[in-house]
């Protein structure tokens, strides 16, 4: 079956992205299956392309996967408007290659929501089946947190969402509130399947400290951040449990930033501004060279704006690459992964906007490094027994394989 994969934000692990899209298309790939990857440019990303672009795009293969990439390069700190400009730049252009290119099925992943666009012109001009992959809710997210107010784009939105739930054959939803959304819609269940994010384990892994890093002492409990620095991260949170932190004398906890964002700046001069030295910025560095960096890291931080819509509607990279690497998780909001968190008891979940609770659950790890290694363990085995890569790709490509199926 050859597929036609679209994802905007795609990645390959020499990048600092998420590499959910490249992990599944290698798998597809390992079952016999053809993939061509369409996405455009990320300034986090690698999608394993060089060369000038040609008509806006430029072709190759990397890793057995075909990659077509566009010429639209998209970063965290672009305003609103040339986000919505280069959304639908994107789905425009996948519209032409969704309506002449040879292949049997679409695969298309948000966010953004634009992404399934190509899969609807695909499934009734072409006849052709198409799935669509969730990773978040829109337009349920956008409008909780108010970064979207204007009631007709909302209005659109919504259209947008219904038309791309009800014409793909299959979707699949990366958390259960996600299932539950395109439930609401009329789904019926047996067209929606779970596959959460999943665990690297050939990458993420315990390992001896390689290198120290500047401003940290052997002895610290360090406390680490990966990911996007933005509004959806209230990594405000952290830095006001760091000021507590120097009040109660506790120089031996440090929280470790590692990524880009909009909001980084700001977060960096708050940190400069208040004295806050037990905070410590890093910029954004590819998934392997990560793993080493997190060896020095004693808990995971999951860290999300306390907006309901994220309770169960995400599945955050982090979280998983955290437990693969042995690390207890400090989660500040609640959901389903504090629900894994709990009932595994791989980390502690804290209350959202409580910073006091928040350095309360950071000095008692830092306390208690007997049990910290504990919940490591247990978060390690959670990922082995759950959430490995492979065994979710697995299921991947059996829905894929099934939609097809059914098409027939």
């Amino acid at each position: 079956m050859h597929i036609l994969y679209f994802h905007q934000h795609f990645t390959t692990p020499d990048g600092s992205g998420g590499t959910r899209s490249y992990e599944m298309a290698r798998r597809l790939v390992e079952h016999g299956h053809q993939v061509t990857m369409v996405c455009g440019s990320f300034a986090q990303g690698k999608t394993g392309l060089g060369g000038e672009f040609q008509q806006g795009k430029r072709r190759g293969v990397v890793d057995a996967i075909n990659v077509i990439e566009f010429d639209l390069s998209y970063s965290n700190y672009d305003s609103f408007l040339r986000r919505t400009w280069l959304f639908i730049s994107f789905a425009m252009r996948s519209i032409v290659l969704a309506l002449t290119l040879p292949y049997d099925l679409v695969f298309a992943t948000s966010t953004p929501l634009t992404a399934g666009i190509p899969g609807i012109f695909a499934r009734w001009l072409r006849r052709k089946p198409f799935v669509f992959e969730v990773r978040d809710l829109w337009p349920e997210l956008p409008r909780e947190m108010k970064a979207i107010t204007n009631p007709v784009l909302l209005r659109l939105m919504d259209w947008l969402e219904w038309v791309s739930y009800r014409s793909a054959t299959a979707c699949i939803a990366l958390s259960p509130g996600i299932v539950q959304g395109i439930a609401r819609r009329g789904i019926p269940a047996d067209r929606i399947a779970m596959i959460p994010n999943g665990c690297d384990l050939d990458i993420f892994s315990p390992q001896e400290v390689v290198e120290p890093i500047e401003g940290i002492a052997p002895d610290d409990l360090v406390a680490a951040f990966t990911g996007a620095h933005g509004r959806a991260n209230g990594l405000d949170a952290v830095l006001d449990a760091a000021a507590l932190l120097l009040k109660r004398q506790r120089r031996d906890i440090k929280l470790l930033f590692i990524g880009d964002g909009a909001l980084k700046p700001g977060l960096v001069a708050r940190a400069q501004s208040q004295d806050l030295d037990n905070c410590i910025f890093l910029a954004p560095v590819p998934k392997r060279e990560l793993a080493a960096i997190m060896a020095r890291a004693d808990v995971g931080l999951m860290i999300l704006a306390n907006v309901p819509a994220f309770y169960y509607g995400t599945s955050p990279n982090k979280f998983f690459d955290y437990i693969a690497s042995g690390l207890p998780v400090l989660n500040n909001y609640p959901g389903w992964l504090a629900d894994l968190i709990t009932m595994h008891r791989c980390g502690l979940a804290v209350p959202p906007d409580d910073p006091c609770a928040f350095a309360d659950a950071l000095e008692y790890l830092a306390d208690h490094r007997h049990e910290l290694l504990r919940m490591g363990l247990d978060g390690r085995a959670l990922a082995e027994r759950e959430f490995g890569r492979q065994q979710l790709a697995d299921k991947f490509v059996h829905w894929l394989d099934a939609a097809q199926e059914s098409w027939r």
